[in-house]
């Protein structure tokens, strides 16, 4: 591979991480691999491998072009690497080698979940890395050689406690850390940095998810959440996430849709304490699951509503084509 190939190669790798946000935008790429070396150093690698083995995959097994480029065939090996550094530990050989597994199947997974949902006309999102990490994060505590976490993950549900009041700087906080949960980051400043790389991809796109998360963490709040699920981000990073999807990448940005998916961004926010509640048992986690469901119930609701589906000014930011073409 020559110094063409290489950089053509990089920069395939580097919009795959910004299509996490669905953003195929190199410079938005570079963000989000500071953010997460800024986590740590192991995640920052972890996520970079895991696009590249991904996208690298992809391109072997002959993937269509156009996916490749824009970063398509790379954003669920991002997350798949960094789920496995998160919950089997980064330090670990065996977790690099499951992760690099884990980064090849997924991109088989993505096309098998391309070729089911794509029949309805529903992109895959990031359900192929959903399915895996679900598999795996039930699976691990049972193989000694694998989980080195001691204790399993599985709890039994219990009623929400603790105070609800909020801070301003909770709220801040809660702001900032939801961008950095969708990477599994806690770090408040790491979302931030996020935040700019989405703001630097897409003025529009960042408008968006800002007011998907503070709709998010809004519900969370007047539902009664603890303070601390939103001053850690966890209650409304699936809000991010939907919103982004619902105005301006599968449906026209236009205040039509800008109100529909801040609706759906609400729903996310219940979509995932009953996701925690049902994986619990089980030793799961929500993952992305809420952003998935509820996106997908949206979008094939929205079929039937002509003025969310009908056409639109050019927005700022490419609409994402993550379903495949249809005879």
């Amino acid at each position: 591979m020559g110094p063409p190939q290489v950089r053509r190669f990089a920069a395939q790798v580097l919009r795959g991480q910004a299509q996490v946000t669905f953003l195929p935008s190199v410079a938005t790429g570079v963000l989000f691999c500071v953010a997460l070396f800024a986590a740590g150093w192991k995640y920052g690698l972890y996520g970079l491998l895991g696009t590249a083995v991904s996208t690298a995959t992809a391109r072997l097994l002959g993937a269509d072009r156009e996916r490749v480029t824009t970063g398509l065939e790379g954003f669920n090996g991002c997350l798949t690497g960094l789920c496995f550094a998160v919950f089997l530990g980064a330090g670990h050989l065996s977790t690099a080698l499951l992760a690099l597994g884990g980064c090849v199947v997924v991109t088989v997974m993505t096309a098998a979940v391309a070729n089911v949902l794509g029949g309805w006309g529903l992109p895959t999102l990031t359900l192929p890395y959903c399915l895996l990490a679900s598999t795996m994060t039930i699976a691990a505590p049972g193989f000694q050689r694998v989980w080195h976490q001691g204790t399993g993950l599985a709890s039994l549900t219990s009623p929400a406690s603790g105070p609800t009041a909020l801070e301003p700087l909770d709220l801040v906080k809660g702001f900032c850390s939801a961008f950095a949960e969708i990477f599994f980051m806690p770090q408040w400043y790491v979302g931030l940095v996020l935040l700019v790389g989405l703001l630097i991809g897409s003025r529009r796109a960042a408008a968006v998810a800002c007011l998907g998360n503070a709709v998010g963490i809004a519900t969370a709040w007047a539902l009664g959440a603890p303070a601390a699920q939103i001053t850690d981000g966890t209650m409304s990073y699936n809000s991010i996430l939907v919103a982004l999807a619902l105005c301006g990448v599968f449906l026209p940005a236009r205040a039509a849709t800008l109100t529909y998916a801040l609706v759906g961004a609400a729903a996310a926010t219940a979509v995932g304490s009953a996701m925690s509640a049902l994986f619990a048992p089980s030793g799961g986690h929500t993952f992305t699951w809420p952003f998935v469901l509820t996106t997908l119930v949206f979008l094939a609701g929205a079929a039937s509503f002509p003025r969310l589906t009908g056409p639109a000014a050019r927005t700022e930011a490419p609409a994402r084509t993550d379903v495949p073409a249809r005879d």
